[in-house]
């Protein structure tokens, strides 16, 4: 039986370690094994990693775990490099989800990189894709936008870049700011558009509402938000799309898929009507 630490020493280099975003035991056991047997490890927050690894029983011991996070990221890094330098393993983790993402860990790993050290990531939980899978939107594309400017000047112009992009849209939100994002969306992307407000996702008191933006405005607005909250908002309406490009579409889709699937897949891609484009995906491939 194979426990945790048992595994062979991470390979000297720089690993990204995804952490739960609000249940423990959604941690990976590679990343358990990465953070029992590292050299040295690093976190954005000491505290809620040194708690994670109590939980699964992982023993931290002599090894340094050094804060590395946006106000000593500059001081922090030189201590890293110099221990990948000598050929150590280093794993960084969030305070929660995966490293990189909305999350101090870019600039550490871009000076590995340029420093010639190698980079690995051990995948895991992460809010964006949490978020996805429950909100009932198209997902085959879609953008993390992060966190929108505070200021509403600043956050209507941002929104504005946003609003006609035919891709999903995911956003983090603070809870005393849900009120006037959703508010400038309705503004800015219509009152019909789609939406899901995801709140304290994987967590016990975890809640989706899904309903349209002016509907979510008008339900938020008297509402006392706690919690970390994600807004994944629906791509931009249809925009007019010509007979050859439809054609082009569905013959390249169907390449590799069935003439049903081919046409499900453009109707998503494109915003048109599935049952209008198998019709014409059945005359293509009858030589029409």
């Amino acid at each position: 039986m194979t426990t945790i630490g048992e595994e062979r020493k991470p390979a000297p280099g720089l690993h990204f370690v995804a952490t739960p975003i609000g249940a423990a035991r959604d941690i990976t056991l590679r990343a358990l094994d990465i953070l029992a047997t590292a050299d040295l490890i690093a976190a954005e927050d000491t505290r809620t990693l040194r708690h994670l690894m109590e939980i699964h029983g992982v023993a931290l011991g002599d090894r340094p775990l050094l804060p590395y996070h946006d106000h000593n990221g500059d001081r922090m890094r030189p201590r890293i490099l110099a221990a990948l330098a000598e050929g150590r393993s280093v794993a960084y983790a969030s305070e929660a989800g995966t490293p990189l993402v909305a999350d101090p860990g870019y600039q550490l790993g871009r000076a590995a990189i340029a420093a010639g050290h190698a980079v690995f990531s051990a995948p895991g939980p992460s809010a964006v894709l949490a978020a996805l899978t429950v909100a009932g939107l198209p997902s085959d594309r879609f953008l993390f936008a992060g966190f929108p400017p505070a200021a509403a000047s600043a956050r209507r112009r941002w929104l504005a870049e946003l609003a006609t992009l035919p891709a999903t849209l995911v956003l983090y939100e603070s809870p005393k700011r849900i009120q006037a994002l959703l508010g400038d969306l309705v503004q800015g992307f219509g009152a019909d558009r789609r939406a899901a407000v995801c709140r304290e996702l994987t967590k016990r008191f975890e809640e989706v509402t899904r309903d349209t933006l002016g509907a979510l405005r008008d339900g938020f607005a008297t509402r006392s938000v706690k919690g970390e909250i994600v807004v994944v908002v629906d791509r931009a309406g249809a925009r007019a799309v010509g007979q050859d490009e439809i054609d082009a579409a569905l013959k390249e889709a169907m390449e590799c898929h069935s003439t049903r699937d081919a046409a499900a897949q453009v109707a998503e891609t494109l915003g048109l009507p599935r049952r209008d484009l198998y019709q014409r995906a059945l005359q293509l491939a009858g030589g029409d």
